[in-house]
């Protein structure tokens, strides 16, 4: 069967969409993980896990330990693990509220991703982007090696949803990101290991 949409084509990169690890997926690091892909072209691929947070680690803490100064009501959230690629390297994912003009990229017409410390003067700042999340690392993938994986069901694609990408608890966007797609993650689980 070979569908025209099952293949990506240049204006069809996923840049802005989610991808959603399917059972299937074969690697650990990546099991029940909700992506959100901030680029996407012919020679690579780069998104940010949204639901692995890394044991331990707050925002105020670790704006603290960088030594920027915030409102003592920083926002306390989790600090996640967006990758396996570049852990010791943080990137912003923020609403479009705010900008560095050098250094954010534009993920959709709503969020963009910066990589800078200026996004975290920002989040501690008292007038902060209105939604924000900061991640340790990225996953990336070389060129066709995201779309062998699409092409082996590892990955459901589902269209962004901002109230998942930036909620604060890790804990049910697997299952959240499923019923984008009206996927029942409990039926889906149950069909898994049947041929």
């Amino acid at each position: 069967m070979n569908r025209k949409d099952d293949t990506l084509t240049a204006d069809r990169y996923l840049g802005g969409k989610l991808l959603i690890a399917s059972p299937s997926i074969g690697d650990p690091r990546f099991d029940r993980t909700v992506i959100l892909m901030c680029d996407h072209s012919e020679d690579h691929a780069m998104g940010i896990v949204l639901n692995k947070p890394v044991e331990g680690l707050r925002l105020p803490s670790l704006l603290e330990q960088l030594g920027i100064e915030g409102e003592p009501h920083a926002p306390d959230r989790a600090v996640l693990v967006g990758g396996p690629v570049e852990r010791d390297r943080g990137f912003v994912l923020h609403s479009a509220d705010f900008e560095s003009s050098d250094s954010t990229l534009p993920v959709s017409d709503t969020i963009g991703l910066t990589a800078t410390k200026d996004a975290l003067e920002a989040i501690a700042s008292p007038r902060p982007p209105r939604r924000s999340l900061l991640a340790l690392g990225y996953s990336g993938w070389g060129a066709g090696q995201l779309e062998e994986e699409l092409a082996s069901n590892a990955w459901f694609v589902a269209d962004p949803d901002e109230d998942l990408i930036f909620a604060e608890s890790a804990d049910d966007k697997w299952e959240r990101a499923l019923d984008l797609l009206g996927i029942d993650p409990e039926r889906l689980s149950s069909l898994s290991g049947n041929a």
